[in-house]
């Protein structure tokens, strides 16, 4: 059985679609509060922080408790940043990120969508995939873990 003494810090990067796709599977039921994205078009980014649910330690475990750590993520060279369907005035709202993904167009550039539950999204219109992503914290417990409908 998977614990939290398997738990090691991530430290990711991702420059192309295949790598933004293991991200996105590190990011896959994360919460967070719209308050805690931001848009920096002075400096090319977008950034924000997230709970995200530790799926390389428990998920195939089926008992808990499970845990989530804090992670910062954030992206360069972003052009655009549009929120569709999720109201950006309520900042203490919670959105869970259901998946990241990435569309290039013939000239490289890309837009880079996130689902979250519920239909919202953001899209990041950006010249090229450059994202980080850092855990921030020490793991806690939680007793939940994520459930999908098959």
């Amino acid at each position: 059985m998977a614990s939290l003494k398997d738990y090691k810090p991530l430290r990711l990067m991702a420059a192309d679609s295949k790598d933004l796709e293991v991200v996105s599977a590190c990011l896959q039921d994360a919460v967070a509060k719209l308050g805690d994205f931001s848009y920096q078009p002075e400096h090319r980014r977008f950034a924000f922080v997230a709970n995200r649910f530790l799926w390389e330690c428990f998920g195939k475990s089926k008992i808990g408790p499970f845990a989530r750590v804090r992670a910062g993520i954030h992206f360069e060279d972003v052009i655009s940043a549009q929120f569709s369907r999720l109201r950006t005035d309520a900042k203490d709202a919670v959105v869970e990120l259901l998946s990241i993904r990435f569309e290039e167009k013939e000239d490289g550039t890309g837009t880079v969508t996130f689902d979250f539950s519920g239909g919202g999204a953001l899209r990041l219109e950006v010249e090229s995939i450059n994202c980080f992503m850092s855990d921030i914290s020490d793991p806690w417990r939680t007793r939940a873990k994520p459930t999908h409908k098959e």
